[in-house]
């Protein structure tokens, strides 16, 4: 497996993120609000994109998404390694999220199912809880 390397997204390029996005049929209305950050992750070419939103301790693992090609390879863990060490970095203690349909591969890094009436006040008020993401949506946490 080649060196993954990743880059900050300036405001221009979150229009790429947003096709992929749309594509794998994720969350994509909210990516220039404040509070966001989204990196690109690269191999030699694209390998997909991830993202932290929030500040302190508790912050949201957002948008990661992984190229069909490149799906089944390793990337998606290399990639979320890479953010967790970001949010880590930043000082969060706690990374959180939402999804419909990739709970197993997350519990698989250690993200475990939580009670969405028990997310942090900053987590619980964030546009992918309120409106974004459905109800249905599983609500997993991981400490770092």
């Amino acid at each position: 497996m080649k060196k993954l390397t990743s880059t900050l997204l300036e405001p221009a390029e979150l229009g790429s993120l947003a096709w992929f996005l749309d594509a794998a049929g994720l969350p994509s209305a909210d990516l220039t609000e404040p509070g966001r950050m989204f990196v690109r992750f690269d191999a030699d070419s694209l390998v997909g994109y991830g993202g932290l939103e929030g500040e302190g301790d508790d912050r949201l693992l957002r948008s990661i998404v992984i190229l069909n090609d490149r799906r089944g390879l390793g990337w998606g863990r290399t990639l979320v390694a890479s953010l967790e060490g970001q949010a880590r970095d930043l000082g969060a203690r706690r990374l959180h999220l939402l999804t419909t349909t990739a709970a197993p591969f997350f519990r698989s890094l250690g993200y475990v199912d939580a009670d969405r009436d028990a997310a942090p006040p900053t987590v619980a008020s964030s546009l992918e809880f309120t409106s974004l993401c459905p109800a249905s949506a599983t609500y997993l946490v991981k400490a770092l």
